[in-house]
């Protein structure tokens, strides 16, 4: 696996990491103390937003040192308007890659049944590009942008947390004090426990995955490999009980594979770092179309992450009201709709917009629960939208999949209408490819974090700080 760093060049004619971007210049007049726990994406983009609103902002990272790992990650328009605002939007373009569009295949023969414009399509409704992006490229830009406005200690593992001070008690037997603090500590997080009261065990899923890289030279030495890389789609192979996801990241210099399978495992560790056996990944494709075996062929050692699942939680805000979570450590997704690091990084963009009017302590309690009023439901549906995915991708071949396959056909014929020019005959609501749902799309990738904040204060936020004094006097 390559683990570059990349290389992120300085645009010297880009303001927009100066403290008075964001918030349309608004800063906090009572700049808070905030401790992240986490230096995953979420952490780093809360870090960064609310520091942008003018906050002190210490992350904690249990690491000692901050690697660069992980495959591929997908950068949909409601990620990257934000990115773009936060004046990322030239190391996207430098590292990332835009697919002009979904396909989506048949295991057995390689077969279209499925397709959705991406591209300019989706720039033109949604007013930002579509990315796949490496992990850790997307990880290093937030990491540069974010380092010069926060302190990020490492080597600080939290084992225990006061909600009620709020503090938490480090390994090395430190206590960290601050007004705020926020739980971006991922799938595994401890800030969780203290939330929901104890620990709440992952339920399996029944699926893992599969993950690796392989050099597009590779393939583009290969006759029916070669269009992966000149075509630059996000495709989509479903199988019975599985699925397999590929794309370019890099420049195009690397070919990312994400290969669904049932999970055999009994036990097994919630980790997508965790090394997995690449023949047996072998054998799991036996069968599938040419194209899949070559692929395959080219790997020569795999991640295996196991996929787990968690009810959404009755709240996300400690009952003490100055302990948050965010992300994973909150609403961990399934990867089969790709917007696991979408809602982190909306959390991130919602939670420092409001902090940017906060001008008394009294308020803090407030804004936590305005920032769970306004991610709860979003968060909730795309995690339901990310497990339909899993059935509708899985079904063996039968009356179901050719009931699926047909509904994804009549999409494709619809949107290649629309690409000449035609209008739209089909009312796709449901439809068994979410991306071709056009209601679905326009909620989850018309999103802007930003705006809907702004909107939410105008109705809102008077009322919110004038019973604060009432609710700060009831809790004290």
């Amino acid at each position: 696996m390559d683990t570059r760093e990349p290389q992120i060049v300085s645009d010297n004619a880009d303001t927009t990491h100066q403290p008075d971007h964001l918030y349309n210049g608004r800063r906090a007049s009572l700049p808070l103390d905030i401790i992240v726990i986490g230096c995953g994406l979420g952490g780093l983009a809360a870090a960064y937003c609310l520091a942008q609103a003018g906050h002190k902002v210490t992350i904690l990272e249990a690491a000692f040192a901050i690697s660069d790992v992980g495959a591929g990650i997908q950068a949909s328009p409601n990620v990257s308007r934000l990115l773009k605002r936060w004046g990322l939007g030239p190391h996207l373009e430098e590292l990332g890659v835009k697919p002009q569009n979904l396909s989506i295949r048949r295991w057995k023969n390689d077969e279209v049944v499925g397709f959705t414009p991406f591209g300019e399509t989706f720039v033109k409704e949604y007013g930002s590009p579509y990315y796949h992006v490496h992990r850790a490229d997307f990880h290093r830009m937030l990491y540069v942008a974010v380092e010069p406005y926060c302190n990020i200690r490492v080597g600080c593992r939290v084992v225990s947390v006061d909600p009620s001070k709020p503090s938490v008690t480090l390994a090395s037997g430190e206590i960290v004090s601050a007004d705020i603090l926020i739980g971006a500590d991922g799938v595994k997080s401890i800030t969780r426990q203290y939330v929901v009261g104890g620990p709440d065990a992952p339920m399996a899923t029944g699926d893992s995955a599969y993950r690796a890289l392989i050099p597009t030279e590779k393939l583009l030495q290969d006759d029916d490999l070669k269009s992966l890389v000149e075509k630059t789609e996000s495709i989509i192979w479903m199988g019975p009980k599985g699925h397999i996801v590929g794309y370019n990241i890099r420049a195009k210099k690397e070919y990312n594979l994400v290969m669904m399978h049932p999970d055999e495992t009994e036990g097994g560790v919630e980790s997508w770092t965790e090394g997995g056996n690449v023949e047996r990944m072998r054998e799991c494709y036996q069968g599938w179309n040419i194209v899949i075996q070559k692929l395959l062929a080219l790997i020569p050692s795999t991640l295996d992450w196991k996929l787990m699942v968690r009810d959404p939680l009755p709240s996300w805000i400690h009952k003490d009201g100055k302990l948050a979570l965010l992300g994973d450590s909150c609403h961990p997704m399934l990867p089969y709709r790709a917007q696991g690091s979408a809602m982190a990084i909306e959390d991130a963009a919602v939670l420092g917009n409001l902090f940017s009017h906060c001008s008394d302590r009294s308020q803090i309690t407030p804004l936590l629960y305005a920032y769970q009023s306004l991610r709860y439901e979003r968060a909730t549906a795309t995690q339901t939208s990310s497990n339909l995915n899993r059935y509708i991708f899985h079904h063996p071949d039968g009356p179901e999949q050719e009931e699926r396959d047909n509904q994804m056909r009549a999409a494709m014929e619809d949107a290649l209408r629309v690409a000449r020019g035609e209008k739209s005959t089909l009312v796709l609501e449901g439809n068994a490819n979410q991306w071709a749902d056009k209601t679905k799309s326009d909620i989850q990738y018309g999103y802007d974090a930003d705006e809907e904040t702004e909107k939410w204060w105008l109705a809102n936020g008077d009322k919110l700080m004038s019973f604060v004094p009432s609710i700060f006097e009831a809790v004290n």
